[in-house]
């Protein structure tokens, strides 16, 4: 008795997607059991500022369709042309023989629509967007490896800055920390990570089926973070300097490896060349002086030392990014963007995107785009990218001028909750969302991660330890014991197996693979364990990277949830070719599930035939046919 909805944009059945160019023509069947007797149905749809209003109501014509006997069909045709770029939402009013009304929304990724109460808010979401501007389809199957400069790999080569202090020991951990989280601390603690390094290791970045590095940021700062820049027309002198940038992506290249940049344009150091607070450099900066040309950049609510910081971070003045004289210097003729673009990186990661202005992150995506017409730029968003509002203000990510894609936290969070406490209705809702709220290109491009320089490490968040229940001091020499590193290596098997084949593009952070631990920033910025390695770990990220890189269907290939419960999770990933592969986890401890199924199953990353679902265990079937016609059951042992 479940009613459908089905789209298409002009030819093609678009599934689950929710978001379309404005010179689409949207048609959308709805199919109502023929038992319900439905006389007449409407689309009424709300057009969204920060307050949903009345757009227009559209009525529903009756059609017939061959071999839908059992329903009755309903057509509606959306001229989006004549709609403005922006969000709607809609629902449906069904109105039946016997004068009831129904009103139904809240679209599940199979098709499905929800009764709603007669009051509920729970419209599905239509994005309006432009066209997008070029698609970086080079990244398509790929994975991304997330890298902490200082903390990869030191080549030895680099001068160490007067001022920093070197730790040499590469497997001490963590010494420089604050007191207590949010507390004050140098940053000034290197471990002497260089660009020269990841050279070194661009052989083994690529094993792991990596086409594209993602570079913590480079340029000149005082911390070994780096995200106080200095200076965004100089590569850190302790990180190689230009020549080691040059040289990293020559042989990228040679790879098949692209280069992307953490741009970080919403803030400055206060030690910097434009704020020059220490009166380090030689420039006129911002703080000392209201003439200095970086003067209109900051706002100073009572000059000098009152003055509008990231989060209120002394060190960290914003920058304001309508400024024309900002963006002139990022955006300009020689300025930040063409000059490295013009070396030959792929694009950016832009740091706290939701602090940039629209009109910011337009003339970026247009400067970007007319260098390298596939260049990628992500954005560090944290929610669903779609609908966000940021400082009061509805975002436009994703209008076909902003952004290509962003991170995807609510997916690495629906993950981690599926895994550690079985939560299999957030897994669904979280992908639902995502999948129904994002355009086609920006959801087969999010950045599919399970870690990042600001969460602590996967692995020991599987391992299910908290750092709330520590001092910082506790935490700079906690280590899960073996017996539960154990056990969290195998959810990480099974983490990544399921980021890595859902739609988007998986990220590594650096060391994940090779089963880092760590807690909250700083613990999980330790070096990479060069020769203390889980290789098991590594060879299952090796054959999923493999995986990838040889099956089409990872590019673009729909989502389709096959069975999702607190222990079993399978969906398929298929296109419009009768070939279709199924990923298969188990998160139970204990339980086995035997696969009852008319085909032969044949696991791709061990090239055996899958008969029984192991307790933590995970599993990649590839099937001829259609995914509708899938055959089989899960059952519990």
């Amino acid at each position: 008795m479940d009613i459908f909805e089905k789209k298409y944009d002009g030819s093609n059945e678009v599934g689950y997607l929710g978001a379309f160019t404005k010179s689409s023509l949207l048609t959308i069947h709805l199919y109502v059991p023929s038992v319900r007797r439905a006389s007449k149905v409407f689309l009424q749809i709300h057009a969204d500022g920060l307050q949903r209003h009345f757009y227009k109501e559209i009525e529903l014509k009756r059609v017939k369709m061959g071999g839908h006997a059992s329903n009755d069909v309903f057509e509606a045709v959306l001229s989006l042309p004549s709609f403005d770029v922006g969000l709607y939402y809609y629902r449906y009013e069904i109105i039946y023989y016997n004068k009831k009304i129904e009103y139904y929304g809240n679209k599940s990724l199979e098709g499905k629509v929800f009764k709603l109460d007669d009051n509920s808010s729970g419209y599905i979401q239509l994005l309006v967007c432009n066209e997008s501007n070029n698609c970086p389809r080079w990244l398509l199957g790929g994975t991304i490896y997330h890298i902490f400069v200082d903390r990869f790999k030191s080549s030895n080569k680099c001068p160490v800055r007067e001022d920093a202090i070197l730790n040499n020991d590469w497997h001490g951990g963590i010494t420089e920390y604050p007191e207590y989280p949010g507390a004050y601390v140098e940053n000034n603690v290197f471990f002497g990570g260089d660009l020269y390094g990841v050279i070194e290791k661009l052989d083994y970045i690529k094993s792991l089926g990596v086409n594209c590095i993602y570079l913590s940021p480079i340029f000149e700062a005082y911390s070994n973070h780096k995200y106080d820049t200095a200076n965004y027309m100089k590569v850190d002198s302790m990180f190689g300097s230009e020549e080691a940038l040059d040289s990293l992506i020559i042989e990228a290249k040679r790879r098949g490896i692209y280069i992307i940049l953490d741009g970080v344009f919403n803030h400055t150091g206060s030690d910097s060349v434009y704020f020059n607070k220490k009166g380090k450099y030689d420039t006129v900066g911002a703080y000392q002086s209201k003439d200095s040309e970086f003067y209109d950049w900051y706002n100073f609510r009572k000059y000098p030392n009152d003055y509008e910081c990231w989060w209120n971070v002394e060190i960290l003045p914003r920058v304001m990014s309508d400024n024309e004289s900002y963006k002139k210097f990022i955006m300009g003729k020689g300025g930040v963007v063409e000059k490295w673009m013009n070396k030959g990186i792929a694009g950016f990661r832009l740091d706290v995107a939701d602090e940039l202005s629209d009109s910011f992150l337009e003339s970026f995506n247009s400067k970007v785009k007319s260098i390298k017409p596939d260049g990628i730029i992500y954005g560090e968003v944290w929610e669903d990218a779609s609908n966000k509002i940021a400082y009061n203000t509805r975002k436009s990510y994703f209008n076909g001028k902003e952004l290509d894609s962003v991170m995807n936290y609510p997916l690495k969070d629906a993950i981690i909750d599926y895994i550690v406490n079985g939560n299999s209705n957030t897994f669904v809702n979280v992908c639902t969302e995502l999948y129904s709220h994002y355009t086609k290109d920006a959801a087969n491009l999010l950045m599919n991660v399970l870690g990042t320089h600001d969460t602590e490490r996967i692995l020991t968040v599987l391992a299910g330890e908290k750092s709330s229940s520590y001092t910082n001091k506790e935490l700079s020499t906690r280590k899960l014991s073996e017996k539960e590193r154990a056990k969290a290596v195998r959810k990480l098997k099974i983490a990544y197996t399921l980021i890595a084949t859902m739609p988007g593009i998986p990220c590594i952070f650096y060391g994940d693979e090779a089963g880092m631990e760590g807690y909250r920033d700083p613990f999980n910025r330790k070096p990479y364990p060069w020769g203390r390695e889980d290789n098991s770990l590594i060879e299952h990220y090796k054959k999923i990277g493999r995986i990838r890189n040889d099956e089409p269907i990872y590019k673009e290939g729909l989502i389709k949830i096959i069975e999702c419960n607190e222990n079993v999770l399978a969906f398929a990933r298929y296109d419009s070719k009768d070939e279709f592969i199924l990923t298969i986890v188990n998160r139970s401890e204990a339980l086995c599930y035997k696969l009852n199924s008319s085909v032969k199953l044949q696991d791709l990353l061990t090239n055996e035939e899958v008969n029984t679902i192991q307790p933590l265990s995970s599993y990649i079937v590839k099937l001829n046919g259609l995914v509708d016609n899938l055959n089989f059951k899960i059952e519990q042992i």
